[in-house]
C-alpha cells in the first residue's frame, strides 16, 4: 500500500517536527538546566579538576550542541532516504 504524496509529506513533517522537538528538549536540559538551574548541585562533582556545573556552563554545552547537530544531520539523512527525498 503506497502513500499518496500528500500523506507522505504529512508523515515526513510529523517525523521531522518530532525529531526537532526532542533535540530542543535535550538542548534546553543541557544549556539551561545543567548550566544554570543545577549548577550548585553539579559543582559538588569534579570533572577534569573543575566543578561540573562550571564545566557544563563553559565547555559541556558546546560539546552538547555539536553532538545535537551531528545527531540531527544523521537522523535527517535517514528520514530523507525513508521518504525518497535525499539528494543524489
Amino acid at each position: 500500500m503506497s502513500l499518496s504524496k500528500e500523506d507522505a509529506a504529512r508523515a515526513y513533517w510529523k517525523e521531522n517536527l518530532r525529531l526537532m522537538m526532542t533535540l530542543l528538549v535535550v538542548w534546553f536540559v543541557v544549556s539551561f538546566c545543567a548550566g544554570i538551574l543545577f549548577v550548585d548541585v553539579l559543582n559538588q562533582i569534579q570533572f577534569f579538576g573543575f566543578p561540573l556545573g562550571f564545566w557544563f556552563a563553559q565547555q559541556g554545552a558546546i560539546y552538547g550542541f555539536l553532538l545535537l547537530i551531528l545527531v540531527y544531520v544523521l537522523k535527517m539523512n535517514k528520514l530523507d532516504r525513508k521518504y525518497d527525498l535525499h539528494e543524489e
